[in-house]
């Protein structure tokens, strides 16, 4: 490992783009928190780096494609994971997709949340910044599991795809003005999101998952607690 360079810092982690043995990786190290006692903060933070990557190897087990994990250094708060070679969903997406290419992403996204989930695996951050398309391939790849956990609540989940739309929302305003595609009836007579093709994930996660028309009601129940608090603040 002897090229190391610094590529984003955040408020819970650094990320550095290292060789690992001749392959290109990252190596996510979490910071220690000073506010806590050491030997809790060594204890929750090993926690959550052991989550991040049995996240990882969870998905990979499914099919679901997300980073090799090459090591997992609990000690000193780092994960060694692949280096995904291709471009974020996000960047994509600014960059202009056609209507099939736009589809294609939607039901990739619906398909695999559907099987995370039935996995009861919530990723806790879902944005499009969060998710690649391989270079070659385009497929879909899952990263950054920091803030994942498990959880059989329809609730938690509805949240995970509340969190995906408002995410949307905020980032990709402009691409679905020219992209409205109804799929016969609209879905539950709900409004389509600025995203639109928001209603094409959901429509996929809905075929794919064996638990869905209660995320789906726990989904609209927080979209509704949303948008009451965006109104009346």
């Amino acid at each position: 490992m002897a090229t190391v360079v610094p590529v984003k810092q955040g408020a819970e982690a650094r990320l550095l783009d290292i060789d690992f043995g001749g392959r290109p990786a990252f190596a996510k190290q979490r910071f220690k928190k000073a506010y806590r006692h050491p030997v809790l903060d060594e204890r929750l933070t090993a926690r959550r780096v052991t989550q991040e990557a049995r996240t990882m190897l969870r998905l990979r087990r499914a099919g679901i494609d997300a980073p090799a994990l090459f090591l997992l250094d609990t000690a000193n708060s780092i994960i060694y994971v692949e280096r995904i070679e291709g471009d974020t969903v996000r960047d994509v997406l600014r960059g202009g997709v056609d209507d099939a290419q736009f589809e294609a992403i939607a039901r990739a996204i619906g398909a695999d949340l559907a099987k995370i989930h039935d996995m009861d695996l919530i990723h806790g951050d879902l944005t499009t910044s969060n998710m690649m398309l391989r270079h070659g391939t385009r497929k879909l790849v899952w990263i950054d599991f920091g803030l994942s956990y498990t959880s059989t609540l329809a609730e938690d989940k509805g949240v995970d795809l509340y969190v995906l739309e408002r995410a949307i929302q905020s980032t990709h305003p402009n691409q679905a003005k020219a992209m409205v595609r109804h799929a016969g009836r609209a879905w539950r007579g709900t409004l389509l999101t600025p995203w639109n093709k928001f209603d094409g994930i959901i429509r996929q996660y809905t075929a794919d998952s064996k638990n869905a028309q209660p995320v789906i009601r726990k989904f609209e129940e927080v979209r509704l607690r949303g948008r009451k608090r965006t109104a009346f603040g």
